[in-house]
């Protein structure tokens, strides 16, 4: 990101009462579209300690970014209690437009950020934070207790993959994580939006995962070789006991998930400790067993979110927005 860009950003937030955490994704970042930035709608989340006390304080100062209903009928408790109870705990405000651009920001409590990031409770901000994002603020360090989430959607996505892939088709795997089940992907979304994401932010997603990609390794996970036209193909591991070290990358939630649909067994560890393992018969079956679980988590946040996103956008940029992107899928199916 540019620092001209940065700078427009950072004045923006300064519109808004303070935030703990800010980070920008979306087209905005590909740095292979040139002049998307004056084009694109500036997605942005926002980590905020208390949102109903965010969300009065920003009615006072920008209550034309609220739909008139939820402002005149309950105000922030209303717009918290629709993102907590009826969306997964996220409320958008699209279409504000600021110095020439235009901005959707979602404003999140910061410990439902952190239990999504460390156990994909929902999977809807950490399937977004596996994804390029530029951080403006980061007061909790954030960025540091990602890296856990960086790791478990790499375990996921190897567990996915065949024996040998490339690296492109690894930051695919990743990124299609958070949208198996995602009802959007049906009909309101580009049908080539994985594709797109990983060529537009290549570089992004290598620097993200190269850290994880030499962990796995120097454990003897993945092994790392030039084929003919230079194009470096990793192969993995495709035995148990590699599928149980991936298995044991995962959130705590989802290997509580698993493991009452495969079993588990009591195991006792190097350092004398007993804990409970999941039966695993082979790489497939943990693989297939991931994605049940990982799919139904997506199509219920998804569904949630849209729901809550529609009311919360109001009618006219409800419609407006979900015909911005209905019009995208047509044309990628075109």
């Amino acid at each position: 990101m540019e620092n001209h860009d940065k700078a427009q950003l950072l004045s923006f937030l300064k519109t808004l009462p303070p935030v703990e955490f800010c980070c920008v994704y979306g087209s905005f970042l590909h740095p292979n579209n040139p002049g998307s930035a004056k084009s694109t709608m500036v997605d942005c989340i926002l980590g905020v300690s208390n949102p109903r006390q965010w969300h009065s304080e920003n009615l006072t100062l920008n209550n034309d970014h609220y739909s008139s209903w939820m402002v005149l009928l309950g105000g922030a408790r209303l717009i918290t209690d629709v993102a907590d109870e009826l969306g997964v705990g996220v409320h958008f405000n699209p279409f504000v437009s600021w110095n020439d651009k235009m901005f959707k920001y979602g404003v999140v409590r910061m410990q439902d950020l952190v239990q999504d990031i460390l156990n994909w409770e929902r999977f809807y901000l950490s399937g977004r934070l596996q994804k390029p994002v530029h951080v403006l603020l980061d007061n909790l360090d954030i960025a540091n207790v990602n890296s856990v989430n960086l790791r478990a959607a790499m375990s996921a996505a190897l567990l996915l993959l065949p024996s040998k892939f490339t690296e492109e088709e690894l930051y695919a795997k990743i990124c299609s994580l958070s949208y198996m089940g995602d009802l959007r992907m049906l009909f309101a979304e580009d049908r080539n939006k994985v594709k797109k994401i990983v060529q537009g932010q290549f570089e992004l997603f290598r620097l993200m995962y190269k850290p994880f990609i030499e962990e796995y390794e120097t454990k003897e996970l993945l092994r790392r070789c030039l084929s003919g036209n230079t194009r470096p193909i990793i192969s993995q591991d495709g035995g148990l006991l590699a599928a149980r070290s991936l298995v044991s990358s995962l959130p705590p939630m989802v290997r509580s998930q698993m493991g009452m649909k495969l079993g588990e067994k009591k195991v006792l560890c190097d350092s004398g400790r007993v804990i409970q393992e999941i039966v695993i018969g082979s790489k497939d079956e943990a693989a297939k067993c991931m994605q049940t679980i990982l799919r139904r988590k997506v199509m219920v946040s998804s569904a949630r979110q849209a729901l809550s996103g529609l009311l919360a956008a109001g009618g006219i940029n409800g419609m407006r927005y979900l015909g911005a992107k209905m019009s995208k899928a047509w044309k990628s199916w075109r």
